[in-house]
């Protein structure tokens, strides 16, 4: 529905989200504050796309929080490759593999923080999201290893990461797919018994993770349950359910993972 410039009766209702509703027009046209801010919210998510993943600094971020962190590469060796190419940033490459190869094995749950479709998210909401489910985990008991950045990743490459290490459980931490409202949504995407050639069934996700969306302080209690639950029933997809209390409804947002070319 729209409405014309100057009777604005869903004012008050646009204030409370960053969803497009009631768009003004001037006559059979899109009026041109909106037409205007529709671009430049495209031109955000397009920018979020291609903004370049400064890694070295998330790993001295990580560092500063007390965690041990190793740099990885898919086996897209750039922006380019990786966008036309979606099956070489589902792996790593060789260096990264060999190096992986010589790490001590045998862990409860290993972290991924890869750039996906949007490198700003993982950069702004990864460290603290970690800060807020990490004390628990390790209240819990969890063997926790080395967290892994890899720049150019895709969901799937953490199961390389994880069977690898020999790991119980991963969870990939990853720009998703940028919405015209959230240039900078992260998820997060938790697989059993990782392994290449695992599928979108055989995960759980987290979506929308940042202040406006799903804040951090519900996504780490979330994220908290299903790895216990997973441990506890030895999988994760589809049949293992989210079953932690629902928070009060939030309107607008656009999760949308990084999944649909994972």
């Amino acid at each position: 529905m729209s409405v014309p410039v100057g009777n604005d009766p869903w004012a008050r209702m646009r204030a409370a989200t960053p969803a497009r509703i009631g768009l003004a027009r001037a006559g059979s046209s899109i009026a041109t504050a909106d037409h205007l801010a529709f671009q430049l919210a495209h031109a955000r998510a397009r920018d979020a796309v291609h903004e370049p993943f400064d890694a070295g600094s998330l790993i001295e971020r990580l560092s500063e929080h007390g965690l041990e962190a190793v740099q990885l590469h898919s086996a897209a060796a750039d922006r380019p490759t990786y966008l036309a190419r979606p099956d070489l940033g589902r792996r790593l490459d060789d260096t990264s593999r060999v190096a992986v190869s010589a790490m001590p094995r045998g862990y409860d749950l290993a972290f991924v923080l890869a750039d996906g479709l949007s490198a700003r998210a993982v950069t702004s909401h990864a460290v603290p999201l970690l800060d807020a489910c990490l004390p628990q985990l390790h209240r819990d008991g969890w063997r926790i290893a080395p967290v892994a950045v890899v720049e150019q990743g895709r969901v799937a490459i953490g199961d390389e990461f994880g069977h690898l290490l020999d790991a119980a459980l991963v969870c990939i931490l990853i720009g998703e797919r940028p919405g015209l409202t959230s240039p900078d949504s992260l998820g997060a995407y938790l697989t059993w018994q990782p392994a290449p050639g695992r599928t979108d069934a055989e995960r759980n996700c987290l979506s929308n993770i940042r202040p406006a969306g799903m804040p951090y302080a519900e996504a780490a209690q979330r994220l908290v349950y299903l790895c216990t639950q997973a441990r506890l029933r030895r999988c994760t997809g589809v049949v293992l359910k989210d079953e932690t209390p629902s928070p009060s409804p939030r309107l607008g947002g656009e999760g949308r993972g990084e999944g649909a070319s994972p």
